[in-house]
């Protein structure tokens, strides 16, 4: 599971889309904003598109990955229209220190200032045997100061939440039982249907006439599902956006990756942790790609991996190519200063339909082309794969090696998935 932070504005539209197949009852005002430095350069353009700013008193808070928000006294409150515009001249494009991140403000969510009482806290997250529902009474800025009155309830996997006895789990909830019931029940189905991979709701307020309205939502989708969701999020032609935390910046080689993904119907993912690591993956399918960096980290190397990344969903050869070529350049560009030698591992499962043959042929055109490079930076590789064609695939892998010099180790399906890995750093 690649996990995935999307953007506040974002969730609130897509769980708001949603949640009514479960909980018919939930009606959203759907008013919602954003506002950049060029929206604020055309502010008058701004309100004509979201005419409602001009008589709701408004909520504006950054739409960035980063939290305590609040305590950053970074949240606007009971605003007019004229508030909202001098508090985003004051915050946008303003640098941020967020901890030990330092980060430039571009993005502020506007959505209805609604009076309430009591703020409740609700999330849902997954661990190996269950899906858990997090609930707490005493939702808002301080629910982590106060995690001991928080109720966790495990939902085993498989489990009819719609016959799951959730009302003895959660005792006393007065007046909006008949209401906060079915909601979180409907909440629960979202997450589940649609691969999230964390869901929280903090804190959300209930008026008196019993309609929920989130005030603050966060959420993560496992972004290895959006094949399954291509009516929803993971539509390919207006995906819902994976953006980068506050403080990041996207190297170019991971821009180039992105800007592949973004033109192909496979899934190509790369990120950079450390551009002197000595080893380095380029592995197929998402699952595997987290299997593999366990490995590596459980061995001890894990402040020696270069990256995280995968291919996945039968790329071409030409991408293929280009996405390996992004390795390899990486890998090679800095030897190790002590002479050590490095590692290439290209592995993965047993694949159902990626033509292995296809895509080692465009791995393979890559090494022939950077062989000198890799051999003065001292780089072995090895290989693991299984699937489509692949005695074809790995026996380009056995030739690219010897006719260049290029010192690779092939191993087919009957060796495990990981094991190449242990194979590699033993030799260390």
């Amino acid at each position: 599971m690649a996990q995935k932070n999307i953007y506040e504005y974002d969730a609130k539209k897509f769980v708001a889309s949603q949640l009514p197949n479960y909980f018919p009852e939930f009606n959203y005002h759907g008013k919602l904003a954003v506002i950049t430095p060029e929206k604020l350069a055309n502010f008058d353009r701004f309100v004509a598109e979201n005419p409602w700013l001009k008589t709701d008193k408004l909520v504006a808070k950054p739409d960035q990955l980063f939290g305590k928000r609040g305590k950053a006294n970074l949240i606007l409150l009971d605003a007019n229209l004229e508030q909202l515009k001098k508090f985003a001249e004051e915050k946008l494009d303003q640098e941020l220190k967020i901890g030990n991140i330092k980060g430039v403000l571009n993005r502020l969510l506007i959505e209805p200032y609604i009076p309430h009482e009591t703020e409740y806290y609700m999330s849902i997250t997954s661990n190996r045997y269950n899906d858990l529902i997090h609930f707490s009474f005493e939702g808002g800025i301080f629910v982590e100061e106060n995690w001991d009155k928080v109720i966790h309830i495990p939902i085993p996997f498989g489990t009819n939440i719609e016959s799951f006895d959730l009302e003895t789990k959660l005792p006393n909830l007065g007046k909006f039982n008949d209401v906060l019931i079915p909601f979180i029940k409907g909440l629960f189905q979202v997450y589940c249907a649609q691969d999230f991979a964390f869901l929280e709701i903090n804190p959300f307020a209930i008026t008196e006439d019993k309609k929920i309205v989130p005030l603050d939502l966060k959420a993560r989708l496992d972004d290895t599902a959006a094949f399954l969701h291509i009516d929803t999020w993971g539509n390919p032609h207006n995906p819902i956006e994976f953006p980068i935390g506050i403080g990041q910046k996207m190297a170019k080689e991971e821009g180039l990756i992105k800007d592949l993904d973004e033109k192909t119907g496979a899934s190509l993912k790369f990120q950079i942790l450390n551009r002197d690591g000595r080893i380095w993956t380029m592995v197929a399918g998402g699952g595997a790609s987290v299997v593999y960096t366990d490995t590596i980290v459980d061995l001890g190397y894990g402040d020696e991996l270069g990256n995280y990344g995968e291919y996945s969903g039968n790329p071409s050869r030409e991408h293929t190519e280009i996405y390996a070529q992004n390795i390899i350049d990486l890998i090679s560009t800095n030897p190790d200063p002590q002479g050590r030698e490095k590692y290439l591992i290209i592995g993965g499962g047993i694949a159902n339909f990626t033509d292995v043959k296809a895509t080692f042929t465009g791995i393979v055109s890559a090494i022939r082309k950077s062989a000198y490079k890799l051999k003065n930076a001292n780089v072995k590789i090895f290989v693991r794969r299984g699937g489509p064609n692949e005695k074809q695939g790995l026996e380009l892998m056995k030739q690219v090696g010897k006719e260049t010099g290029v010192p690779i180790e092939v191993y087919d399906r009957y060796t495990h998935m990981t094991r190449v890995v242990s194979i590699a750093l033993n030799k260390n």
